[in-house]
């Protein structure tokens, strides 16, 4: 009787997957988060975050494809981490100010343009 229960415990045990697909994608977003923050000019963080987000939702929309996740799933499935990224990708877009990321690219062009012969 007591093996029987086990078992039973074993197949109605919630999944870690969810959790460890979280913590995959928050292990590989925290070390570009953070070089971000250390090597790029406060106004351009915000703007490099969004396509670092937009590049790992895009990276989950692929693997959500490639192993045929289900859409209309009860658990969280790789869709639901895309769509995530995506909105966050978003945000941060919206509230970073790209008239300060065009005028840094401009002052790279210009800088590049005077430093060749």
């Amino acid at each position: 009787m007591l093996a029987s229960s086990s078992n039973w415990i074993m197949r109605n045990a919630p999944s870690l997957e969810p959790f460890g697909v979280f913590a995959l994608f928050g292990a590989v977003t925290l070390f570009p988060v953070i070089l971000l923050i250390r090597l790029l000019e406060p106004a351009l963080v915000l703007p490099a975050f969004s396509i670092l987000l937009f590049a790992e939702a895009a990276i989950a929309a692929i693997v959500a494809g490639l192993v045929r996740a289900q859409t209309n799933s009860a658990n969280i499935t790789w869709w639901d981490f895309a769509g995530a990224f995506t909105f966050m990708g978003c945000a941060a877009a919206i509230f970073g100010e790209p008239d300060q990321a065009a005028l840094f690219f401009e002052e790279e062009a210009i800088a590049r343009a005077n430093s060749q012969p």
